[in-house]
C-alpha cells in the first residue's frame, strides 16, 4: 500500500490510488464480508481505520502484538 502511494506522490497516476486501496484493504474486505459476515470499520471511520494499520504493524514490530490481542479480547469479555 505504501509503495503504491509512493507511486501515486511521484507519478500523479490516479490509478494508484486504487491500487493502494486494494492492496490495503481489499483482502480484509473481503474476510470481513465472506468469512466475518461483517461490515469493516473502514467504511463509517476510515481515517481510524488507516492510523489503526500503522499502530497495528507497530506492535507486529515491537512484538507486542499478542499482549494486544488479549488485552482486547479481556475487555470485550468484560463489557459484554
Amino acid at each position: 500500500m505504501i509503495v503504491c502511494l509512493a507511486a501515486l506522490a511521484l507519478t500523479r497516476n490516479p490509478w494508484w490510488l486504487l491500487a493502494a486501496l486494494l492492496c490495503g484493504y481489499g483482502f480484509a474486505w473481503f474476510a470481513h464480508f465472506v468469512v466475518e459476515k461483517n461490515r469493516p470499520a473502514t467504511f463509517q471511520h476510515p481515517f481510524w481505520s488507516f492510523i489503526s494499520d500503522f499502530k497495528m504493524i507497530w506492535y507486529m514490530l515491537t512484538g507486542r502484538m499478542g499482549r494486544e490481542v488479549e488485552r482486547v479480547n479481556t475487555n470485550e469479555h468484560v463489557n459484554s
